[in-house]
């Protein structure tokens, strides 16, 4: 069949230099009965955009993969085959067009869910080891009885420990459908004998607010980790705890947040903004993905000091959100240029259950701002980027950020804001330096602050739950002694020692011992309390909120 849709298209569309009479016949006449021949062969619809070069195009991939599943030496796996070619094709587009095989799909959308079936367990990998982090509160897991620290040796008596298992593998073993019963081989402590548990699935809410608190006892805070499927309701309902507590100004927290479902995210912006305004537009190849969005209801938060914190790892939906309330002088962002990730992906789901993640158009905000950054030097150079910000020094001065003063736009207070690229804060915070040295970064990447702090709390878990959450807050304290003993297990896992890279990173480090063991001691809330108290972007958030800067629309107009 290729070599007749081959000879067929030669006919159709001849090579240069060719002299054939036949060429001379209607254009359309030969694409339509090519097209004919291709839909009944494999369902292929050519693009009404350039339908000579879609044909020729796929004519060519499906001879080549077929002369390659024929004839190549040894035997292939021609669906990988295919699959590598459509993602590196889709490389050449720009780096957010995706393709998903079907494998692949349910676990990719995950992320975005507002819950899914499984034990309901926050784990990690330590050394090729999976230990829980934490049950989820009311969940089957610690209903049945898993633990902070527990190893994970088998599951449904298929050995994980020391196999070096991915993430996304221990997640495709622990969900599964409701109702249904994982088989976990557990080791509590060293030397004990493992324990056996069978723990059905069930339905597990996946939260994206991470924390929402009283401050003082009128700031709230509240954390967001992305914008999933559920955000939206729950954002509204920590808005109106915080509210009937007494709260009248917010910090809301969108660092690291990497985006997820616009709609969730205008949504949770209108709560701010009153009247009827653009909160985002997005433009696309003719007007086919042409939208624009405007607040319309009454926010429950349209009055007040309002702060966000952002940074580099802000991005996409967090990003429009940033933009929207900067442009409508609504709030003060605080920290860190954002990612830079401005590009609208459609799903599109093939006929194998697989998913194509195309880009169709880029957001812009309400002033005509452009999110995304340059993309023009390839997916290597743009993987890059954020690190080569880190070189050029932009982590640690605000005037290390470069500005285009050809993309120069105007909020609607006349203050100077700046497209191409993420979205620049209002007040700059560095980034702590001792988080950007390779000391600290090699602890981070083999998980031992995380490791350690397990293995504290479960040899000191009587004494820990003895303490209320406002005793251990106030008292509790990593010594010299246990710094220490992290630098020697980090040197037993390879790192070489460096007292005075140690000693750069101590404060940051007991900080983040001191929460991680709150996290497995007092739950989730707890760690972001323990780890907000030493937060660079935070006390500038407070110190924005004292002095009057918060009220942005009144002190920072420039014109």
């Amino acid at each position: 069949m290729a070599g007749i849709l081959t000879r067929l298209i030669q006919t159709v569309f001849p090579a240069p230099g060719v002299a054939v009479r036949r060429w001379r016949q209607p254009l359309l006449l030969g694409t339509a009965l090519v097209a004919g021949v291709l839909l009944g062969a494999g369902r292929f619809q050519p693009s009404r955009q350039n339908p000579e070069g879609t044909l020729r195009g796929y004519l060519r991939f499906r001879e080549v993969l077929s002369r390659v599943d024929e004839e190549y030496v040894d035997s292939v796996d021609v669906e990988g085959l295919s699959d590598f070619a459509i993602a590196r094709m889709l490389e050449r587009l720009d780096p957010h067009s995706t393709f998903i095989p079907a494998r692949e799909r349910e676990q990719a959308s995950a992320f975005l869910q507002s819950d899914y079936d499984g034990i309901g367990v926050e784990f990690n990998l330590f050394r090729d080891t999976v230990t829980v982090i934490a049950p989820l509160g009311g969940g089957p897991a610690e209903q049945a009885g898993l633990q902070p620290g527990d190893r994970i040796l088998a599951v449904n008596n298929q050995p994980v420990s020391g196999r070096h298992i991915t993430m996304n593998q221990m997640f495709a073993k622990l969900r599964g459908p409701a109702g249904s019963v994982v088989q976990l081989q557990l080791l509590r402590r060293p030397g004990t004998k493992p324990l056996q548990l069978s723990i059905p699935r069930n339905r597990i809410p996946n939260t994206s607010v991470e924390a929402a608190y009283l401050l003082d006892e009128r700031t709230g805070y509240i954390k967001i980790s992305r914008f999933a499927s559920g955000t939206y309701d729950e954002f509204k309902q920590a808005l109106g705890d915080l509210t009937r507590e007494g709260m009248t100004q917010l910090v809301l927290d969108l660092r690291g947040n990497p985006g997820g479902y616009l709609d969730r995210a205008t949504k949770l912006t209108d709560e701010f903004i009153a009247g009827t305004r653009k909160l985002v537009y997005t433009d696309g190849k003719g007007d086919q993905f042409d939208t624009q969005t405007y607040s319309r209801i009454t926010g429950e938060f349209e009055e007040g000091a309002l702060v966000l914190l952002i940074d580099e790892g802000s991005a996409s939906a967090a990003e429009v959100v940033a933009g929207a309330l900067q442009d409508h002088d609504r709030a003060l962002l605080v920290g860190r240029r954002t990612f830079g990730k401005g590009l609208v992906q459609q799903p599109i789901v093939l006929n194998d259950g697989s998913e194509l993640r195309l880009t169709i158009a880029r957001y812009y905000t309400p002033s005509g701002r452009c999110i995304q950054k340059s993309y023009a030097e390839g997916a290597a150079a743009y993987s890059q980027e954020l690190r080569n910000r880190q070189r050029q020094g932009e982590f640690q001065h605000a005037d290390s950020i470069h500005v285009d003063d050809a993309l120069r736009y105007r909020t609607d207070h006349g203050r100077t804001v700046y497209g191409g690229g993420g979205i620049t804060p209002d007040v700059f915070v560095a980034r702590d330096q001792a988080s950007l040295s390779p000391y600290y970064a090699r602890l981070q990447s083999q998980n031992l602050v995380r490791e350690y702090a397990l293995q504290f709390y479960q040899n000191h878990k009587a004494e820990l739950e003895a303490l209320r959450f406002e005793q251990f807050q106030a008292s509790f304290q990593i010594s010299a002694a246990q710094l220490a003993e992290l630098a020697d297990r980090a040197e037993e896992a390879g790192i070489a020692p460096d007292a005075a890279a140690l000693s750069q990173c101590a404060p940051l480090l007991s900080n983040q011992l001191k929460a991680h063991i709150a996290r497995s001691a007092y739950g989730k809330p707890a760690y972001y309390m323990v780890l907000n108290t030493r937060d660079a972007e935070l006390q500038a958030a407070l110190q924005a909120v004292a002095d009057g800067r918060a009220m942005i629309a009144q002190n920072l107009s420039d014109h």
